[in-house]
């Protein structure tokens, strides 16, 4: 069973990092890193909703 986390910031910045050094990967060929900051930049946006609520 794998583990679903959500994705953040270093680890969106990990998988572009690997797709830059390493463009002819599956990572980089489906666009996962542009995915992962995608995600990652929602996933804050929300966590700053949360804070703001919480207030």
């Amino acid at each position: 069973m794998s583990k679903n986390t959500p994705w953040d910031k270093e680890a969106a910045a990990r998988v572009q990092s690997a797709a830059a050094r390493h463009p002819n990967s599956a990572s980089a060929r489906d666009a996962l890193d542009r995915e992962a900051q995608s995600q990652a930049d929602k996933n804050e946006h929300r966590q700053q909703e949360d804070q703001d609520n919480e207030e």
